[in-house]
C-alpha cells in the first residue's frame, strides 16, 4: 500500500471539531491519515474548498496533503445544497488524478454519503477498490428522531443504497451498526468490516482535576457537568439542560454548587435556532449555574473533561461517540443515553453510566448519583481510564489498512476473473 485518497466532500479535516458539520469524523479522518503517513503511506484528502483564500493544498502532516476542490460558491453550503456540486467536486478529483501515471492510488476511501457517490465513480476510472465509512445512517437516524428534528430526505436515504452497493468494503463501527448495514440497506455481510475508532492516549489522559477547574475559572468544590459537541438536536443537550433543572429543583442547595458546561456550537437544524439552548436556560431559570464555550481542541478540551464531574452524551443517535472515550481516558465518567455505538464506548456502571430513555427524570437520578457521591464517581473513573486505553488509534489504522489490502486483493481477483 503506497498511497490512499480519502474522500470528505462536506467538511475539511482542517476544521475544529464541534461546529457546523465538524464533528467526530473530521478527527476520524486527521487520526487515522496522520497514523498511516507515519508507516510510510501517502494520503491525499479531498474535500470541498469553502474559502477563495484557502490554497489548492495544504499540508496537515507530512504525507498528508488536502486537496481543495473548487465546487459551487465557496460561501458555506449546507449539506443539503452539496447533492447539486457533486459532478463539480467528482470533475475536480478526477482531473487531479489524471495529472498521474494509471494506478496511483491503491485505494479509495470515502467518508458519509456525499464523499461514497464520488468514490463510486473514482472506483470505476481509476479500476481501484472503494472503503466507505457511513458515519451516520440516514434510516438509522429517521428510527430515533428528536421530537423537533428534521428527517434525513429521501435523496440521501437512496444515496446511501446505492453507495452501500457498490463499495468494496463497508466499515462499520460496532457490530451494532454492522447489523444495521445488513438489515436496513441489505448489504453483503462479507464486505463488512468492523473497526472501532479510537482516541488520542498521549492528548487525552488524567490530570489536575482543581488545576483544569481553576484554568476555566471554576471552583474546586463545584459540580460541573459537562457537554461537548455540536448543537443539534440529534445531540440531545436540551436533555442535559432539563435533567440539571430537575436537579436543583430537587435539591435547591445544589444551585450554589452546579455548573453546566455547554461547549460547542450550532450544527445541522441547530443552525435555523443558534440561540435556543440559551433561552431554554432561561426558560428552566438555570441560567446562572449553565455556561457556554465555544469548540475547544487540544489541551483546552482535555481540560474541560478533567473539571468535570460527569460528561454527559445524551444523543438520540450516536455510531460511536468519540466525546465519550475522550472523557474517560482523561479519567472522567460518562452518562450516555443506550443508542447507536454508546454501549460499546461506555460500560454501564463500569465506566460510566447508559441512561434507556431521554426523560429529564431519569437523567437527574443517575447523574446525581455519580455527581454527588465521590466513592461511586471515583471509582468510576478509574475504570474508565482502563476502558478507554482498550481503544486507539493505532489499532484502528491498522485495521482499516489490513481491510484496505484485503479489498485490494479481492477487486484484483474480480478483475482477472
Amino acid at each position: 500500500m503506497k498511497r490512499v485518497a480519502v474522500l470528505s466532500v462536506h467538511t475539511s479535516p482542517l476544521e475544529q471539531p464541534g461546529t457546523g458539520d465538524a464533528g467526530g469524523m473530521n478527527v476520524y479522518i486527521v487520526e487515522t491519515a496522520t497514523r498511516m503517513a507515519r508507516r510510510g503511506i501517502a494520503v491525499e484528502i479531498f474535500t470541498r474548498a469553502t474559502s477563495s483564500e484557502l490554497p489548492p493544498v495544504a499540508e496537515l502532516a507530512p504525507g498528508v496533503k488536502v486537496r481543495h476542490v473548487v465546487a459551487g460558491p465557496f460561501e458555506g453550503l449546507g449539506k443539503e445544497e452539496l447533492p447539486g456540486q457533486l459532478c463539480a467536486f467528482t470533475a475536480g478529483v478526477l482531473r487531479a488524478e489524471a495529472r498521474h501515471e494509471p494506478g496511483h492510488y491503491d485505494v479509495v476511501h470515502s467518508h458519509y454519503w456525499l464523499s461514497g457517490q464520488v468514490g463510486w465513480l473514482a472506483r470505476e476510472r481509476w479500476a481501484v477498490p472503494l472503503v466507505h465509512t457511513a458515519h451516520t445512517l440516514a434510516k438509522v437516524k429517521n428510527l430515533a428522531l428528536a421530537a423537533d428534528d428534521t428527517p434525513e430526505p429521501r435523496m440521501r436515504v437512496i444515496g446511501e443504497e446505492q453507495v452501500v452497493a457498490e463499495a468494496d468494503r463497508l466499515v462499520a463501527n460496532t457490530d451494532v451498526e454492522a447489523a444495521e448495514l445488513v438489515k436496513l440497506y441489505d448489504a453483503d455481510p462479507s464486505k463488512v468490516l468492523v473497526v472501532p475508532p479510537g482516541v488520542d492516549l498521549e492528548r487525552f489522559t488524567p490530570g489536575d482535576r482543581d488545576g483544569a477547574r481553576a484554568a476555566l475559572g471554576l471552583r474546586p468544590e463545584s459540580v460541573v457537568l459537562a457537554f461537548v459537541g455540536r448543537i443539534q438536536p440529534l445531540k440531545a443537550p436540551d436533555v442535559l439542560l432539563r435533567a440539571a433543572a430537575e436537579m436543583v429543583a430537587r435539591d435547591p442547595g445544589l444551585r450554589a454548587r452546579l455548573v453546566v458546561l455547554v461547549v460547542g456550537g450550532p450544527s445541522g437544524s441547530g443552525m435555523k435556532t443558534p440561540e435556543e439552548l440559551v433561552r431554554l436556560a432561561a426558560e428552566l431559570r438555570i441560567s446562572d449555574v449553565v455556561r457556554f464555550m465555544p469548540p475547544q481542541g487540544g489541551e483546552a478540551l482535555a481540560r474541560v473533561y478533567r473539571a468535570a464531574d460527569v460528561v454527559a452524551v445524551p444523543s438520540y443517535n450516536e455510531s460511536f461517540g468519540l466525546v465519550a472515550l475522550e472523557a474517560q481516558a482523561c479519567g472522567t465518567p460518562v452518562v450516555a443515553a443506550a443508542v447507536g455505538g454508546l454501549p460499546v464506548a461506555v460500560r454501564d456502571w463500569v465506566s460510566g453510566a447508559l441512561v434507556d430513555s431521554h426523560e429529564p427524570g431519569a437523567w437527574a437520578r443517575v447523574l446525581t448519583s455519580i455527581a454527588l457521591n465521590p466513592a461511586c464517581r471515583e471509582e468510576l473513573a478509574s475504570n474508565a481510564v482502563g476502558h478507554a486505553r482498550r481503544f486507539s488509534w493505532d489499532r484502528t489504522t491498522d485495521s482499516l489498512l489490513a481491510g484496505y489490502a484485503e479489498a485490494r486483493d479481492v477487486f484484483r481477483e474480480e478483475v482477472i476473473a
